[in-house]
């Protein structure tokens, strides 16, 4: 690729990582966003509550998250009459463009940034080069901004090409938290797609490798526990109280003994704890976030089902009341192999792309599911990619950081891999 276009999108993937914003807070992400598409030219662009049903999202955050966000993404020039339109966490966008008779193509990628302290240690790149995230306890840790950045230069690519069709570009909000896949798959912007494309960067993949589908993404659903008790003296009349704590800590021990299934795997962690108020009270409030998986949707419902009777048998257990809120789940999918087969051709006539795997299991879980699963139901194909690049360390740490040279490779993989759709069906 010429030194000038992987100098532009490294300087995009620069710029959005400076600024990551989490789920449903992507305002000022959105607004740049938009002020690239219009540069590039689109056909429709629908941001917010024109992209989507906002009654679709999940994991949504209470109205008082937002305008702290709102107020940072106004300081650093957002346009008001986007921030008008993303009122109440409406944020994402979708971008489509009309070429004529042939196949409906989309590519999904997702645009939200993570709760991480980022390193500013030495050695660190982004510390040392000036691009840091400039948001305290806020960071793109799992490389979505080189995700957004492929969305935007494939669509340049594509309207620059001969493609004839219709080409459909989400940029999804909320992915870490599980919460806007659901919207964007029930959109009408997902109706009579032929192919589904997502991709993501990385994932333990080294520079050089493209694993051309994935497979056995875990099923999984977010789950918000809260015990409600009473409170007492704890040395005065503890009998008095029902400790909501005590019911707590015996919903975790019994959850880690849920009986695993004989049909696959399943996973239940619980991952954030908070209650009481004192030593010296009997605690009368408890809450957890925790979740559940599944090597299938059904496992995975089979595994939340368990965890429901474990929180409210622990809650009658301590005299307490427990409210057991599923705040956002996805399902499996997986790839179609006709269209890994596409990606693995484009890939193997790539200078860049040293090692091609076919496919590989996931490991972990996505909401890009959603859209995939609604473009299968219809008959249509869908596969979800991984390029590859070296990262000093894992995803999700404040020292993770890609090798941008596979910002280049993606575009170019996603590209070629759409241009192939649109020539004839695989």
């Amino acid at each position: 690729m010429h030194e000038p276009i992987r100098d532009r999108l490294v300087s995009l993937r620069r710029g959005f990582h400076r600024h990551p914003e989490p789920a449903w807070r992507e305002f000022y992400t959105t607004h740049r966003l938009v002020e690239e598409l219009r540069g590039i030219g689109v056909d429709e662009l629908a941001v917010g509550p024109d992209a989507y049903d906002p009654a679709d999202r999940m994991a949504v955050p209470d109205d008082d998250a937002f305008g702290p966000w709102i107020d940072r993404a106004r300081e650093r020039g957002a346009d008001e009459d986007l921030l008008e339109r993303m009122a109440g966490g409406n944020t994402g966008v979708v971008a489509v463009l009309e070429r004529g008779d042939g196949p409906a193509v989309g590519l999904r990628v997702d645009i939200d940034g993570l709760f991480v302290q980022e390193s500013t240690d030495d050695g660190h790149r982004p510390a040392d080069e000036g691009f840091r995230s400039g948001v305290d306890g806020t960071m793109h840790a799992c490389g979505h901004d080189v995700h957004m950045t492929w969305g935007l230069a494939v669509l340049e690519a594509v309207k620059e090409s001969d493609f004839e069709g219709r080409f459909v570009v989400f940029f999804q909000p909320a992915e870490e938290t599980g919460g806007g896949g659901n919207p964007m798959a029930r959109s009408r912007f997902a109706d009579g797609l032929d192919y589904l494309f997502a991709a993501h960067v990385g994932l333990d993949h080294p520079s050089g490798e493209v694993v051309a589908g994935i497979e056995k993404p875990l099923a999984m659903c977010h789950v918000d526990v809260t015990f409600e008790g009473t409170s007492a003296h704890a040395g005065k009349s503890p009998n008095q109280g029902d400790n909501a704590v005590q019911a707590l800590g015996t919903a975790i021990t019994n959850a880690y003994g849920i009986p695993r299934h004989e049909e696959g795997m399943t996973r239940v962690n619980i991952g954030r704890v908070e209650g009481g108020t004192a030593s010296n009270v009997i605690a009368e409030r408890a809450h957890a976030e925790a979740e559940a998986r599944g090597e299938t949707t059904e496992l995975m419902e089979y595994a939340k089902g368990r965890l429901r009777r474990v929180v409210r048998s622990a809650a009658r257990m301590h005299g307490c009341s427990a409210d057991f809120d599923v705040v956002s789940e996805s399902p499996r999918a997986d790839s179609d192999q006709e269209l890994v087969d596409v990606i693995a051709a484009s890939a193997k006539r790539m200078a860049d792309v040293d090692r091609v795997v076919p496919t590989a299991d996931f490991g972990a879980s996505e909401d890009a599911t959603f859209l995939m699963e609604r473009v299968q139901e219809a008959g249509g194909l869908a596969a979800y990619c991984i390029i590859g690049t070296d990262h000093p360390t894992s995803h999700h740490t404040p020292t993770f950081d890609v090798d941008e040279d596979s910002i280049a490779t993606g575009v170019s993989l996603l590209t070629e891999s759409i241009l192939a759709t649109a020539e004839e069906r695989p």
